[in-house]
């Protein structure tokens, strides 16, 4: 069955985003989201989409709890989120959301098998070890569990963070311009992977990218311009050519 097949609970969104602003001073205000309003379904795929500097990646934070909106309402897996405080908002996220961004995030001083098995840790997991071994192996870096990021190409250290995100059996993953600092061919292979994996765990995924081809990969699509967002439908003509 295919992510776009699997059952989706309509009464109940994973994520919901009721109005949610964001204005910050530089020195004057500046608003870089408008009154965001959408809900992501679980078993979707959701891209973001944009130009540069469309407030994509501001959105994105807001919807994972990492800041918090000037105004609206964020709800995570039946969660509000306003209110809490930076601890609150990590604990309603453990267990439940993981992250792969476009600057892999990984620990320097930690080789692969440690960069994966470091959440399972910090979770508690006794079996952290093992389970990050099997996460590297399902992402073909079974025979590089002891080398460090800087001994990896770009593309391998995706797949660790890859393998990190996924670890922990997260119901929402949150992929920001996952391939923006790969090459086309290594970016398409991190992309395949992804979406492989997702279908696998059966994770919803809201994935910001600026690319049409990529977001028309997903089940459905949100763009975001200038910080307002709005329903987006791929232009076949676009992707045709």
């Amino acid at each position: 069955m295919s992510p776009s097949d699997a059952p989706r609970d309509d009464r109940r969104p994973i994520l919901s985003v009721e109005g949610v602003t964001q204005t910050v001073r530089t020195p004057e205000p500046l608003t870089i989201v408008h009154e965001a309003t959408l809900q992501i379904f679980p078993g979707e795929a959701v891209a973001l989409i944009g130009p540069s500097g469309a407030g994509k990646s501001t959105l994105l934070a807001l919807m994972a709890g990492l800041d918090t909106p000037t105004a609206g309402r964020i709800t995570l897996d039946g969660h509000a989120l306003e209110g809490l405080d930076e601890d609150g908002r990590a604990a309603v996220r453990a267990g439940r959301v993981g992250f792969v961004f476009q600057s892999f995030q990984l620990i320097g001083g930690l080789n692969a098998w440690e960069n994966v098995a470091l959440p399972l840790e910090l979770a508690g997991d006794r079996d952290a070890g093992k389970h990050a071994r099997a996460a590297l192996e399902e992402v073909g870096l079974g025979e590089r569990l002891r080398h460090l990021p800087r001994q990896l190409s770009g593309g391998e250290q995706q797949r660790v963070a890859l393998a990190r995100a996924f670890v922990g059996e997260p119901a929402l993953l949150f992929a920001d311009e996952p391939t923006g600092s790969l090459d086309t061919i290594t970016g398409e292979h991190v992309i395949e992977l992804l979406f492989r994996l997702r279908e696998r765990h059966h994770t919803t995924l809201v994935l910001v990218t600026h690319d049409p081809a990529l977001a028309a990969r997903c089940d459905r699509g949100f763009q975001v311009r200038a910080g307002r967002v709005s329903e987006w439908q791929p232009d076949p003509e676009v992707l045709q050519s």
